[in-house]
């Protein structure tokens, strides 16, 4: 992976049972996404700002 996200951190929505998503910010502005179980081996979503908010937007919208 090209792109450096820091800091990553755990969704606060994460189960106990280490279900987690970590969400991290790249110096180039991207929002990447991580499963916290792969850590550094895991495939990272990336979103940039206008994509992010809609999808955040979406998933509080969701009962």
């Amino acid at each position: 992976m090209s792109t450096q996200y820091s800091p990553w951190r755990k969704s606060r929505r994460s189960e106990a049972n280490g279900a987690c998503v970590e969400v991290g910010r790249s110096t180039h502005g991207l929002i990447g996404v991580r499963d916290s179980k792969q850590g550094d081996a895991s495939p990272v979503l990336e979103f940039d700002p206008t994509e992010w908010a809609a999808f955040l937007r979406k998933v509080r919208s969701v009962p």
